[in-house]
């Protein structure tokens, strides 16, 4: 009878092994309690490419900062002419040692320049520093302008809104390249005899770049703003009587941190290559150390010694392609309707 009033038996599994869990709910955990940005910066981190382009941004940032440990390291300067016996001044003044017509100089690895006799890796180095400083500090000032007239149009609407559209409409017929022939000529003219021309040079090319960039973004900011001003939380924040500008700080502005970062991860690349162009034509940094104005003396040296004009050529399109390249990746890793 205890036999017969006993419970039900209980099948047991075939293995001591507990059950496997499906596949989809391992990865609805995982996601479980992240945010947006660290759900992207994980699909960001298993994109390869977007880490090997990450790696030559990061190298470059680092030739650019340590630019001076770097030339002394290889015992270069900028501003160290190499005796004449470097140089064939009846040739043309191209060099008598390193690559491509000579052998490999441990002293001089990226060669020399012709006619100067001035160290190319030097030069180099500091043309990095060069365009990423100003690029840089372009991008800086052109996002948070751009980001502060996006939020105010945006938000407030009515005229405000129309006078800013207005403006950026304005703006945008504008070129980069007209503004800066325009610009340069007034600068030669009223600071060449200035101490500081070099660095009035420099802040006059980060006006021209930031004021005529930062319309892209104030547009993107504008757009966003729109769909998120009747959003619940942002009329919720009204009600309260919560003061304007701590809704825009507060409440909206966390909520731009994906078009914001790709606005600016597509803005740098385009600095990098107008700081180098605006060189090459003589309306940028003339008085300084610059890639375009490396390009611009190793153009005529085209064919005699091309190793002067390909150094400056191959280090702007790999900090260029590298950047867009990030750029692409870290869009696609803030979208969620994208799968790579």
């Amino acid at each position: 009878m205890s036999a017969q009033t006993a419970g039900p038996e209980t099948l047991g599994h075939f293995s001591d092994e507990p059950p496997q869990e499906p596949q989809d709910n391992k990865k609805a955990k995982a996601i479980t309690g992240k945010s947006p940005m660290r759900i992207a910066m994980g699909r960001l981190a298993h994109d390869k490419i977007a880490m090997m382009c990450a790696a030559v941004v990061v190298m470059f940032v680092l030739i650019a900062v340590f630019a001076g440990a770097i030339c002394s390291f290889f015992n270069v300067s900028t501003e160290t002419v190499l005796p004449s016996q470097y140089l064939d001044t009846l040739g043309g003044g191209l060099p008598l040692k390193g690559p491509p017509l000579h052998g490999y100089d441990p002293d001089h690895p990226f060669g020399i320049a012709p006619q100067s006799a001035t160290d190319n890796l030097a030069y180099w180095v500091y043309g990095a520093r060069t365009s990423l400083e100003i690029s840089f500090t372009a991008t800086v000032f052109a996002s948070i302008f751009g980001i502060v007239l996006g939020l105010i149009a945006g938000f407030v609407g009515g005229v405000v809104d129309k006078s800013i559209s207005f403006l950026v409409d304005l703006f945008l017929t504008i070129p980069f390249l007209l503004a800066g022939l325009v610009i340069a000529p007034i600068i030669n003219q009223n600071f060449n005899a200035s101490d500081n021309y070099p660095r009035i040079q420099f802040w006059a090319l980060i006006v021209v770049l930031a004021g005529f960039g930062w319309m892209g973004v104030a547009r993107l900011i504008r757009g966003e703003v729109l769909s998120l001003r009747e959003r619940e939380f942002v009329q919720a924040a009204r009600v309260i009587g919560m003061p304007t500008r701590r809704i825009l700080v507060k409440e909206l502005l966390p909520n731009l941190a994906a078009p914001i970062v790709v606005s600016i991860s597509l803005m740098l690349p385009t600095f990098v290559a107008a700081e180098a162009g605006f060189a090459y034509l003589g309306i940028g940094v003339t008085s300084g150390i610059s890639w375009g104005q490396t390009i611009n003396k190793a153009t005529p040296f085209f064919e005699t010694y091309p190793l002067y004009l390909w150094e400056p050529v191959i280090g702007i399109v790999a900090l260029v392609l590298a950047l867009n390249l990030l750029g692409d990746a870290v869009r696609d890793a803030l979208d969620p309707k994208t799968r790579r």
